[in-house]
């Protein structure tokens, strides 16, 4: 969907020092959850509006901070490759391990889970909501096996699905969008004419391995004709290592499903980007398919151990962590 992928124009938003915490725009505190230690997790293919979601709850439920668990977005520049969210798109929310990481360094599920569990500590300690977001479910499915102490954590999980066919139709319109922004020139400077290895750090990126030809091509001044064909080559394998790193994701949230069932929420964002050329009526079909139905869930998750003091409403990690048989055909949209 054209206007819910957005890219840098005037800066990541960078993670803060120090947080102040805002009026809470709801009548009970959000100290009430502070013991319970309860997370909200964002999962959902690329390009899905992850990102957006994060930021839209952490608004509606102050205070709160996300810490991303994109596996590219940690690391230092490329922000259009990435596609990390701007300053602007932030709106004050404060962010972890977005573009802190250094570019040739290997940050690893391993790394995720240590400096994830600091910045959730820290926002705790701030009295804050933490929101995990980003599309690294192997990231995820880490962290929540690291932090398995069945009285401290409590998950909530949400689900971003989009129809395929429709995300891949969506992710090609933002890979275009991406070269118009300067995608080029921005992967250029990370390019080195005296290694093909993109096996380390933010070079393993979509978006920077595929354009090896085409710089090697300029390197050593070939005529327009080539370097043409060479561009166009590139950008097109792009928009298929985006349709199949959608295709795994998805695939990857259905196995987790079968073990998180009981604390997962599918949201239906179709319809969202079924309207991307129409703000208006893509942010109309937001709020009804997906936000509406997040604030119902979020709120339920905060507050139900608050209201239920028998713990009935609660679920635990031993119940998130509980396997259970594959889940069921979900709607033909997501297939």
């Amino acid at each position: 969907m054209n206007n819910m992928v957005s890219l840098p124009q005037s800066g990541l938003c960078k993670p803060l020092v120090s947080f102040q915490p805002g009026l809470l725009n709801m009548d009970q505190s959000l100290s009430l959850f502070k013991q319970k230690e309860k997370v909200v997790v964002i999962m959902g293919a690329t390009g899905t509006g992850k990102s957006k979601l994060a930021i839209d709850i952490a608004t509606h439920f102050p205070p709160s901070e996300i810490v991303n668990s994109d596996k590219m977005q940690v690391y230092e520049g490329l922000d259009i490759t990435t596609n990390k969210v701007t300053k602007e798109e932030c709106r004050g929310v404060p962010h972890h391990l977005l573009g802190t990481i250094h570019p040739n360094s290997n940050f690893t599920a391993t790394d995720f889970c240590h400096h994830a569990t600091l910045a959730i500590a820290s926002i705790k300690e701030r009295d804050a909501f933490p929101i995990i977001a980003g599309g690294s479910n192997s990231f995820i499915e880490a962290l929540v096996n690291h932090l398995h102490h069945p009285s401290r954590y409590h998950w909530c999980f949400l689900w971003v699905d989009v129809s395929l066919p429709v995300l891949h139709s969506s992710l090609s319109a933002r890979v275009d969008r991406m070269i118009q922004a300067g995608q080029v020139d921005e992967v250029r400077e990370f390019f080195d004419p005296c290694s093909e290895d993109y096996n380390r750090g933010i070079r393993r990126a979509i978006g920077v391995p595929e354009f090896h030809d085409y710089f090697i091509a300029e390197a050593e001044r070939a005529g327009e004709r080539r370097k043409k064909r060479l561009l166009e080559a590139a950008i097109a394998s792009i928009k298929v290592n985006n349709w199949k790193l959608a295709n795994r994701q998805v695939q990857k949230i259905h196995r987790l499903y079968g073990m998180w069932k009981r604390n997962m929420h599918r949201l239906d964002a179709t319809e969202v980007f079924l309207k991307g050329n129409n703000r208006l009526e893509a942010e109309e079909a937001w709020e009804e398919h997906v936000m509406s139905k997040t604030r119902k869930i979020v709120h339920n998750f905060l507050y139900e151990d608050t209201l239920n003091t028998n713990g009935a409403g609660s679920s635990n990690i031993a119940s998130v962590m509980a396997s259970s048989a594959p889940p069921p055909a979900m709607a033909a949209a997501t297939h």
